[in-house]
């Protein structure tokens, strides 16, 4: 078998078969070298037979989530110049207004009956080894997302690497959870099938959700799996990894030591990964080792170079802190349609020996450890990772100071009681008939009167502020790009020569933005939601009964955190999707009644608050009585 997922499974024949069929309809299209082919489709088999369709037929695929806002997809197919998109029925066509030429495709990728027989016959792979494999687009500093052009010399070094790096077999399972538009899709996807191996897709939801991650991972024998810290987290929340995942990969930020412990519990392998977008997904790799060894990035894959430069662009020496570049065959083109800040972020390599020969500034601070090996220590611009997606601030800075009801506004980063960082939007809201945009008042924590700890704060915002403006943000950024957080300041904090000072933004309040009145718990049950709300979301108000829990700041991954403690605490699997569906305390009590009205939960949770109270000699006489002799 070769792939599974939602629909059905395809065998390596029926790929291929598919593959081939869907290659000859797009050449029939015209694709071939340096086209670029849109892909709205959803996680289903025919998702891969789509992207390795493009590819046979010599074309670059150009990722277009089906989750994003129709007006951030758009952005990007004009950006790119998309005239062709594939998708399938399930996709909102709305996403898709305007397209010159979709192609809809059934679950496995076959394309529509009167598109095959039109197609000419299939020809050999006519793209030569340099040419374009993808446009993929990343968060943008100007306010738009700009697209990475990699080509497939880059692709094929990063699979050979892994290849002799992982060792897999074609025994091996690889659950792939990842959205194709994070490069870090390309590994979990492609290597397996260019070993033998299997492909078991994870849909949306069950990324989201991690009872049914681990259920999928255990009903089909995933071996591998590769994930950001965030999703990894949620995993072992639901009871935990799988044992038959063997190999681990962690990426797309930081690796802590707590989590790489957890992580190479049982005896698996855990491999740190560390790369950007611009040398095409991993560029170096480490194999974690138990405490007290230290978790650090590793060591170039192959055909891969990694320099610590000062900021003459010197090499640094062992112990020293500086930026690292990235050279070697992973150096992609650039950015397309940017010269220019291409030109400013791909350098000529003094040290290649190659003619010609690129390497990447990422802004990453890292210091050299003896041996060659690396410690990240954050970023040297305003450049965020959040949930392993890369996010420049300055992108949703721009979508605040679109919104009419700000005169201005910034982003900014806190980080929650969980350890993990949240998105802040700061704002000073627009006076009523003022225009957007307007330089900010001079006062109290501004550049007339020198700098300040910290803005300050204004008075309350229209009780609408926070809701009407994040269901703007939504509408043009994806999920992970809308802050968690509405801070309303009076002026933002400059510097002594008029620069937004970053240091200087104050923290978000713990608490919530609700827009529904508050109402208080009713129940035993309710109450214990509404407390694991407060803990996960880090807040000190009391949490209604009819607060939205997303306008509270939660986002994906904090709502599986929460289905997950329902489910240990009730021993209850509320489905995630009926969590979106009503995401308040009141509506999760009622699933938790819905599902099991013999469980007694009220019941159940004032029986454990009185055993709470008892001490040890209490409880153990109603241990005794209960099972005499135990």
């Amino acid at each position: 078998m070769a792939v599974t997922g939602t629909g059905g499974e395809l065998t390596y024949r029926e790929l291929c078969r598919r593959v081939d069929d869907l290659a000859a309809v797009l050449r029939g299209y015209g694709v071939g070298p340096e086209s670029l082919v849109g892909l709205c489709v959803e996680r289903t088999p025919g998702m891969v037979v789509a992207l390795l369709a493009v590819w046979a037929a010599g074309g670059a695929y150009v990722p277009l989530d089906p989750s994003f806002p129709a007006d951030r997809l758009r952005m990007v197919r004009e950006d790119a110049g998309i005239d062709l998109v594939l998708t399938q029925d399930g996709v909102d066509r709305d996403l898709l207004r305007g397209v010159p030429r979709v192609l809809r495709l059934g679950w496995d990728g076959a394309a529509p009956a009167d598109a095959r027989r039109a197609a000419p016959a299939a020809g050999d792979d006519p793209a030569p080894p340099g040419a374009l494999a993808y446009l993929i687009y990343t968060s943008g500093s100007t306010g738009r997302p700009k697209g990475v052009a990699v080509p497939r010399e880059a692709v094929t070094n990063l699979l050979a690497s892994f290849a002799g790096l992982l060792g897999l077999t074609p025994a091996d399972r690889w659950l792939a959870v990842t959205t194709l538009s994070f490069d870090i899709s390309v590994l979990e996807l492609l290597l397996p099938l260019s070993l033998g191996a299997r492909v078991v897709l994870a849909g949306a939801r069950e990324a989201a959700d991690g009872r049914a991650l681990r259920e999928l991972a255990v009903a089909e024998g995933v071996t591998v799996m590769q994930a950001t810290p965030a999703t990894w987290r949620i995993l072992l929340e639901a009871g935990g990894v799988p044992g038959t995942v063997r190999t681990r990969l962690c990426g797309g930020e930081a690796l802590p030591r707590d989590l790489a412990d957890a992580l190479l519990a049982g005896g698996a392998r855990l491999w740190n990964v560390y790369g950007p977008t611009e040398t095409t997904v991993w560029s170096a790799a480490g194999e974690v080792r138990p405490a007290p060894a230290p978790v650090d990035l590793g060591e170039a894959i192959a055909e891969t170079s990694l320099y610590v430069l000062d900021d003459a662009g010197l090499p640094v020496s062992d112990g020293e802190v500086g930026e690292l570049h990235i050279g070697g065959t992973g150096v992609t083109r650039g950015y397309h349609g940017m010269p220019a800040r291409t030109a400013d972020r791909f350098r000529p390599d003094p040290w290649s020996g190659r003619p010609g020969a690129r390497m990447y500034g990422t802004g990453d601070l890292v210091r050299l450890a003896p041996g060659g090996r690396l410690e990240y220590l954050g970023r040297a611009d305003q450049q965020v990772k959040i949930r392993g997606f890369r996010i420049e601030l300055g992108e949703i800075e721009t979508a605040l100071r679109a919104a009419p009801e700000v005169r201005q506004a910034a982003a900014g980063v806190w980080t929650g009681p969980d350890g993990s960082p949240r998105l802040v939007a700061y704002v000073v809201p627009a006076e009523p008939g003022a225009p957007a945009g307007d330089e900010p008042p001079t006062g109290p924590g501004t550049v007339a009167d020198g700098p300040r700890a910290h803005g300050e704060p204004a008075p309350p915002a229209p009780a609408d502020l926070w809701p009407g403006l994040r269901e703007r943000l939504r509408r043009s950024l994806p999920e992970y790009m809308v802050p968690a957080h509405l801070v309303t300041l009076t002026a933002l904090p400059l510097t002594p020569n008029g620069k937004l000072d970053r240091a200087a933004l104050p923290p978000p309040e713990a608490a919530p933005a609700r827009t529904a009145a508050y109402r208080a718990p009713g129940t035993a049950v309710e109450d214990e939601l509404a407390g694991m709300w407060a803990e996960v979301l880090g807040l000190d108000e009391p949490v209604g009964v009819d607060d939205d829990f997303f306008e509270l700041g939660g986002h994906s991954l904090t709502a599986a955190q929460i289905v997950a403690r329902v489910q240990a605490r009730y021993g209850a699997a509320v489905p995630i999707v009926a969590f979106f569906e009503n995401p308040t305390v009141a509506g999760l009590a009622g699933e938790l009644e819905r599902l099991d009205d013999d469980l007694g939960l009220s019941e159940i949770a004032a029986l454990r608050d009185e055993l709470d109270g008892l001490d040890a000699d209490e409880l153990a006489a109603v241990l005794d009585e209960l099972a005499p002799g135990a």
